[in-house]
């Protein structure tokens, strides 16, 4: 009898462990969805992260060109680890400057290219920027929404990895971009004695920004000097000159205070971080960039023309690629030019008692930024998207501003360097010479890169 109970436990403790090695690992019963390539390809998971790292850029206060550096490497990233098994695209080796030597994918496996394109920008993202736990915390949120879906284990870990890897070999290229040598070079020096030359402005009076930024590394541009502005109109003081002119055009923009005008100065501000003076108080006002206002703008028209994660993907890249090298082309004129901000020029010969609407920012005025920055982004949105497509943009409404319609990519660029007069920091000849330059920029990334095969 003992015997026979014996035999029984046995054989009944033989059962339990079959049974129990049919549960999944982990005692967990996960559900796997057939279809969940088509769910995970949702471009809502790239414009989610676009977003999250705009604000930890807007919160670390980075500078416009640093702010441009960390989204374009960034969507590099994003971009090959999303194309990596898609047959009609391909990879940007060799068509960028120095990129080599990329990580590949097991081809007789599966992944889920959506969750490693967005862990690869993460991965990008947080090397290049100062507040890591709030780009931790997002993904961890974005990576379980992902396995909500229900990918497969094997599936879902191989693309974190993989995504991982290309992260990781985007941030060793981009070292080598001659950023961090450029970190202890030498500050700009100012001549008081020099009136011609740019200076410092109010309120406060800073440093000159990246005298050196020409100096790295460009993208697709074969150097910072191959797309140049017509010359700086030559400094004078005489009444009767060209430049006394176009600063007397900015002065009188300015005093008019005609609000249609005022409002659209405040509008493409895109400030990162204006400081104003409250008493005895500075109060630090944090924005957007030009690079992240225009990427916003992709965005809100990505989701209105339906575009799909890799197409979204694709988007994003080519305008920060042509951000990226519009900064460094727009830097090196600005440098060699060294022209003088309306706001010296204006208070020594006109007004001293004149201000401009916005702060001025602590660089020469020739070529303006923003104005390439406008230029390169529309053309290459008008490229995407077509001639005239009317859209609707909303970046300014979390700063208390109303959303402004446009009925084309081109008409919101021209506004936007024309907004750098209105408010009262640059003269005409840099803001329309700029927008020329972004365009140029913009056209040579539309003819060198190929994305699609």
């Amino acid at each position: 009898m003992y015997e026979f109970i014996k035999s029984s436990k046995i054989i009944l403790l033989f059962v339990s462990l079959s049974f129990i090695a049919t549960i999944p690992f982990g005692c967990e019963t996960e559900k796997q969805n057939p279809n969940y390539q088509a769910e995970a390809a949702n471009p809502e998971f790239i414009h989610r992260s676009m977003q999250a790292l705009s604000e930890v850029i807007k919160y670390d206060l980075f500078a416009p060109m640093i702010a441009s550096r960390i989204y374009t490497y960034s969507h590099i990233a994003a971009y090959e680890a999303a194309n990596a098994q898609l047959p009609n695209y391909q990879s940007l080796k060799g068509q960028i400057n120095g990129l080599q030597n990329l990580p590949s994918v097991d081809k007789d496996k599966t992944y889920c290219l959506t969750l490693s394109a967005v862990c690869a920008y993460l991965k990008v993202g947080r090397k290049l920027i100062f507040s890591e736990d709030s780009l931790d915390n997002f993904r961890k949120n974005i990576l379980a929404d992902f396995k909500k879906i229900g990918i497969p284990r094997d599936v879902y870990e191989r693309s974190i990895a993989f995504g991982d890897s290309v992260g990781g070999s985007i941030i060793a290229w981009s070292s080598k971009d001659n950023y961090a040598q450029t970190r202890s070079k030498s500050k700009y020096t100012v001549t008081p004695s020099n009136l011609t030359r740019w200076r410092p402005t109010s309120p406060d009076y800073g440093d000159a920004l990246e005298p050196h930024w020409c100096e790295l590394r460009t993208l697709v541009m074969d150097s910072a000097a191959q797309i140049k502005p017509i010359p700086a109109i030559k400094y004078d003081s005489a009444k009767s000159s060209a430049f006394y002119k176009m600063a007397l055009e900015t002065y009188n923009l300015v005093k008019t205070n005609a609000p249609d005008k005022t409002e659209t100065a405040w509008y493409w501000d895109d400030n990162p971080a204006a400081t104003f003076n409250t008493g005895h108080v500075n109060v630090t006002r944090k924005k957007i960039s030009p690079a992240g206002h225009w990427l916003w703008i992709t965005m809100y028209n990505a989701r209105q023309n339906k575009k799909d994660v890799y197409e979204s993907i694709d988007s994003y890249l080519r305008v920060a690629l042509a951000q990226f090298d519009g900064f460094i082309a727009c830097w090196d004129e600005k440098y060699r030019s060294e022209v003088i901000r309306p706001e010296s020029y204006i208070a020594k010969f006109i007004d001293p008692n004149w201000l401009p609407i916005i702060i001025t920012p602590p660089f020469p005025e020739y070529t303006s930024g923003h104005s390439v920055i406008s230029g390169a982004s529309s053309t290459i949105l008008t490229h995407l998207f077509g001639e005239n497509v009317a859209f609707t943009d909303s970046t300014e409404v979390q700063f208390g501003l109303e959303a402004r319609h446009y009925n084309s990519f081109k008409e919101a660029g021209e506004q936007a360097a024309m907004s750098r007069i209105y408010a009262g920091i640059h003269y005409r000849p840099a803001c329309a010479e700029g927008f020329k330059q972004g365009v140029a920029v913009g056209n040579l990334i539309i003819q060198k890169i190929r994305t699609k095969k």
